[in-house]
């Protein structure tokens, strides 16, 4: 079994104790930033509303994807859920923002 699906196996709600703390860095965060495409788009299929969650930070998941220069993540994400690029983060400051700023 896959090592990443061992946490689900083990504890199934575990995406849902995620889910409802209001800022916090899921695992999507971490597979986008990381570039793991495989992982985040897995996540996106299992839990999408995580792809409007901010870590502590105040960043998504995308925003974490532009910032290390994961394109194809990027572009992923967007054939999902194109209105990601306007999910204000810190200071109101979007996907867009930093892409054309």
């Amino acid at each position: 079994m896959d090592p990443r699906l061992i946490v689900i196996h083990e504890n199934p709600h575990i995406l849902e104790s995620i889910d409802a703390v209001p800022f916090i860095n899921t695992p999507l965060h971490v597979a986008s930033a990381s570039g793991n495409l495989p992982l985040a788009m897995e996540i996106m299929n299992l839990k999408p509303s995580f792809s409007r969650k901010l870590n502590t930070y105040g960043l998504s998941q995308f925003h974490l994807a532009i910032e290390e220069g994961q394109t194809r993540l990027v572009l992923s994400l967007l054939k999902v859920d194109s209105n990601l690029v306007r999910l204000p983060g810190r200071e109101g400051t979007t996907p867009f923002h930093q892409v054309v700023g």
